[in-house]
């Protein structure tokens, strides 16, 4: 299997990327976003848990990026325990409230996963 066969999966468990400030977490998740946007393939999925349910609510600065992306055919997945934990359910912007079935879905389908 070449590597543009792969179907890759990517899991975001945090409002941001890394452990730093808040800003620079909010720098690095909006680059690495708009990198997938440029990759070949795109994954097939992107799940969103923990507080990564953050970054897919109508205030989020990557709600754009999620919402291009999901137009392109990436499959945005919301852990609703998550969703509901945090009381963000009116608040989502883009994605599908799902459960752990089927972020766990996600992951065996996929030839690799992704992990931030």
């Amino acid at each position: 299997m070449n590597s543009s066969d792969q179907r890759i999966a990517i899991m975001i468990t945090k409002a941001g990327m890394g452990h730093a400030d808040d800003p620079l977490q909010q720098k690095l998740i909006n680059t690495y976003l708009n990198m997938v946007l440029n990759q070949d393939p795109l994954p097939v999925a992107i799940c969103l848990y923990t507080e990564g349910v953050y970054l897919a609510t109508a205030d989020s600065t990557v709600l754009g990026v999620l919402e291009t992306l999901e137009k392109r055919g990436v499959h945005i997945v919301l852990c609703s325990t998550c969703v509901d934990y945090y009381d963000l359910r009116e608040h989502v912007g883009v994605g599908v409230i799902g459960g752990m079935h089927d972020i766990l879905e996600v992951q065996w389908r996929a030839d690799k996963v992704i992990t931030l």
